[in-house]
C-alpha cells in the first residue's frame, strides 16, 4: 500500500493556564493514533502540536502567584510537553505562541491586514469571558454568563482593532457549501452554519488594550493582538510561513489536511481562522475536526467541581497503553465519553488484560509447550479456521477505513471483536486435547493461525497502544510488521523461535485499587481543607433577597442506605408532603440509615439537581460542615413541606 503522499494533522495548542486533565489529554493521544496510523500507510506526516501562552488569563493567574507571565508560562509549557511525552505521542514539532518566529510572523500578518483594510481601528464595548478569551454580544450571553462555558463575564470597554468578518462571510459560505467535508462531524457543520453565519457575522475584535501579556502591534503599541488571532496562526507558522516568504516545510505541507481541535473551540477553527487565511490568500485546511468531551460520569470535567482526572496519575496507576486504550476506545465519534475509575478497571480487565493479554500469553505458552517454541507450519484449513481468518481481513479492512473517518472508538472495536473471535477460536479447536491425542499436525496449524492473528493486531494495534504492540512483536520475534504484510493472512515466517514470554497486562483487583483511590482522594481534599480560610473569614455578605431566593423546606426522611462504593455518601428518600425526592448527601461518615430514617430535617429544595456516582439528587440536606459533620434536624411535629424562614 505504497502511498508517500503528504499528511499534516494538528491539535489545538494546550493553553498554558493549568495542567491539562485527560479530557484535554485525550486530543493529542487521539492525533497521534491518526498520525501513526498515516506513517504505518505510508503517508508522509507532519504532527504538530504546542502551546497557547498569551491572554489576560494567564496575565492574571502569573499575578497571583508573584511571577511574571514568561516564567508562569515556560513552567506550564514544560509540564504540558512532558505529559504529552509521557503518553508516547510522536509530534514532529512543538511549538509555543512566544516563539521568535511565531511573534514576528502574527506581527507581519497583523500589519498586512491592516493595510490592505481588513482591520480598522474602533472602540469596543460589551462582554468577555476571560477563561475562554472570548467576546459576546448582548443576546450571546446567557443570564450574564458565557453561553460556552457557563461562567460569568465582565463588561469591557476599550480602545480595540476590529476585524471585517462579514467582507468574507459569503465566500465562507460557499467554501463550505462547495466542502461539505470541510466541517466534521455533520452536526458541528450545522450549529456553526445556522448559528453564526446564517445569522450574520459581526466584525472581529482582534486587539486589546487592558492588558500587556500579548504579541505587540508594531504601529500601535498601546495593543495587543488578541489571543485567537495569535494562537491560531500557529498553523503556518510552524511549518515556516511569513508575509514575504513561505518556508520549506510550508510549502511542502500546507494546507492542513484536519485539524483536530475540541467541540468548544469550532467557531474559531471554522470561521475565525478561515477568514483570516482567506485575507492573506492561503489555501484553507481540507477538514476541521471538532471531537467530543470526555465527562466524568455525566458530569462535564472541571476543578471547580473537584472531579479532574490527570493522564499522569493515571498512567502511574494503570500504564500509558492502559490510558490510551482507554481514552481512545471509549470517546465516540459525535457524542460526549465517560470516564470513571471504575469504567476504567472494567475496559482493562476486559479488553487489555482478558481478550489481548490473555490470549497472547496462552498461544506463547502453548507453542512453547508443545513445539519447544518453534512457530510451527500450518498444514490443511478446516472447522473454524476459515471463520478466524474471515474474522482478521474483516478487522483489517474495516479499521483501515474507519480510521480514515477518524472513527477511532470504532476501529478500537473491530480490532477487540478480532481478538474475540480468537478467544473462541482456542475454545473451538481445544488445542491441549489435539495435544493429548497426538494430533500434532492439527495442533501446529491451530497455533499458527493463533500466532498470525496475534502478529496482525500487534500491527493493528500499534498506533493505540504502541509499546504493547512492540512488546507482542519482540515476543513473537518477528520482524514483519509492516501494513502491507497484514493485507493477506500468513505473514508469520514458520520455523522461527519465539521470544521470551511477558504478561502484558496484570489483571486489577477492582475493589483495592478503588480503595486506594478513594484514600487518596480524601488526603487531598483534607489538604485542599486545611489551605482554606476559617469559614467566618471575608464572609461575602448578602442581601434579604438573596436569601429569599433559597427555598428551605421541612422534609421527612423515609428510606436511606449507603452508596456503593462511596464510603461519605448515603442516597435518602426523602418526603415534603406534596411529594417525595431522592437526594444524595456526604453524611455517611458521621450518620448510619437508621440514625436517620423518621427524622425531619431541611431540605434545600430548589436547588438545581446533580448526579453523585451516577445517582440523581434532587435536593441538599441542610448540616454543618467541619471535621464532624452535623445534620440540622427539625421538631417532628413541623409540617411536611412548610417553608422555613
Amino acid at each position: 500500500m505504497e502511498n508517500k503522499e503528504k499528511f499534516y494533522i494538528t491539535t489545538a495548542i494546550a493553553y498554558s493556564s493549568r495542567k491539562p486533565h485527560i479530557g484535554n489529554t485525550y486530543e493529542v493521544i487521539m492525533t497521534d493514533a491518526l498520525a501513526r496510523f498515516k506513517r504505518q500507510i505510508g503517508c508522509d506526516v507532519f504532527f504538530l502540536t504546542g502551546t497557547d501562552e498569551h491572554g489576560q488569563k494567564i496575565e492574571d493567574i502569573a499575578k497571583e502567584a508573584g511571577v511574571d507571565p514568561k516564567t508562569y508560562v515556560d513552567g506550564v509549557a514544560g509540564e504540558i510537553r512532558q505529559i504529552w511525552d509521557l503518553m508516547n505521542t510522536s509530534y514532529d514539532k512543538f511549538i509555543r505562541t512566544t516563539d521568535e518566529e511565531h511573534v514576528k510572523t502574527v506581527q507581519h500578518m497583523f500589519e498586512k491586514f491592516y493595510k490592505q483594510g481588513d482591520i480598522y481601528k474602533s472602540e469596543y464595548e460589551g462582554w468577555y469571558c476571560v477563561p475562554d478569551e472570548s467576546f459576546f454580544t448582548e443576546t450571546q450571553v446567557v443570564d450574564g454568563k458565557c453561553p460556552e462555558c457557563g461562567r460569568p463575564v465582565v463588561r469591557t470597554k476599550e480602545e480595540a482593532y476590529f476585524f471585517r468578518m462579514s467582507k468574507y462571510a459569503d465566500q465562507l459560505m460557499q467554501y463550505i457549501e462547495d466542502h461539505p467535508e470541510f466541517i466534521e462531524p455533520e452536526s458541528r457543520k450545522k450549529e456553526m452554519v445556522n448559528n453564526f453565519l446564517k445569522a450574520g457575522l459581526q466584525d472581529l475584535c482582534v486587539s486589546r488594550t487592558s492588558f500587556k501579556w500579548g504579541i505587540p502591534v508594531t504601529f500601535d503599541d498601546k495593543h495587543v493582538v488578541y489571543v485567537w488571532l495569535d494562537a491560531l496562526a500557529n498553523y503556518i507558522t510552524a511549518l515556516g510561513y511569513d508575509i514575504d516568504e513561505q518556508g520549506e516545510l510550508y510549502q511542502k505541507y500546507w494546507p492542513a489536511d484536519v485539524h483536530i481541535i475540541g467541540k468548544d473551540i469550532l467557531r474559531f477553527h471554522t470561521i475565525y481562522w478561515p477568514i483570516f487565511l482567506m485575507a492573506l490568500g492561503l489555501p484553507l485546511p481540507k477538514k476541521v475536526f471538532g471531537h467530543p468531551w470526555f465527562n466524568f460520569g455525566s458530569d462535564k470535567m472541571s476543578k471547580s467541581r473537584g472531579n479532574v482526572i490527570y493522564a499522569d496519575e493515571l498512567a502511574a496507576r494503570f500504564g500509558v497503553d492502559a490510558v490510551r486504550y482507554y481514552c481512545l476506545s471509549e470517546m465516540p465519534y459525535a457524542s460526549d465519553g465517560s470516564i470513571t475509575y471504575e469504567n476504567i478497571i472494567t475496559r482493562y480487565n476486559s479488553d487489555l488484560a482478558n481478550n489481548l493479554g490473555n490470549l497472547v500469553k496462552r498461544s506463547l505458552a502453548m507453542t512453547e509447550k508443545y513445539f519447544g517454541g518453534v512457530i510451527p507450519a500450518p498444514a490443511g484449513e478446516e472447522g473454524p479456521d476459515a471463520e478466524l481468518k474471515a474474522a482478521v481481513k474483516t478487522a483489517v479492512a474495516k479499521s483501515y477505513e474507519l480510521m480514515n473517518t477518524y472513527h477511532v472508538a470504532d476501529a478500537a472495536e473491530e480490532i477487540f471483536s478480532m481478538l474475540r473471535r480468537a478467544n473462541k477460536y482456542i475454545d473451538e479447536t481445544t488445542p491441549w486435547v489435539l495435544a493429548n491425542e497426538g494430533k500434532t499436525e492439527r495442533l501446529g496449524t491451530v497455533l499458527y493461525n493463533l500466532l498470525e492473528t496475534i502478529r496482525v493486531a500487534a500491527v493493528l494495534l500499534n498506533p493505540f497502544i504502541t509499546k504493547t504492540s512492540e512488546s507482542i512483536i519482540e515476543q513473537l520475534a518477528t520482524d514483519v510488521t509492516s501494513y502491507e504484510s497484514v493485507q493477506s493472512f500468513g505473514g508469520l515466517a514458520s520455523g522461527g523461535k519465539i521470544g521470551e514470554i511477558k504478561t502484558l497486562f496484570e489483571r486489577i483487583d477492582e475493589k483495592k485499587v478503588l480503595e486506594e483511590i478513594e484514600k487518596e482522594n480524601e488526603a487531598k481534599r483534607a489538604a485542599a481543607a486545611a489551605k482554606e480560610k476559617p469559614a467566618d473569614a471575608n464572609v461575602n455578605e448578602i442581601g434579604i433577597e438573596d436569601f429569599m431566593n433559597v427555598e428551605l423546606r421541612a422534609a421527612k426522611i423515609i428510606a436511606c442506605e449507603p452508596v456503593p462504593k462511596a464510603k461519605k455518601l448515603l442516597k435518602l428518600r426523602v418526603d415534603l408532603g406534596y411529594e417525595q425526592r431522592q437526594v444524595v448527601s456526604g453524611i455517611a461518615k458521621d450518620y448510619k440509615p437508621e440514625d436517620l430514617i423518621g427524622k425531619t430535617v431541611v431540605l434545600v429544595a430548589n436547588l438545581k439537581k446533580a448526579t453523585l456516582c451516577g445517582i440523581e439528587s434532587e435536593g441538599m440536606i441542610l448540616a454543618s460542615g467541619g471535621e464532624k459533620v452535623r445534620v440540622v434536624f427539625l421538631s417532628e411535629e413541623t409540617p411536611l413541606g412548610e417553608r422555613i424562614r
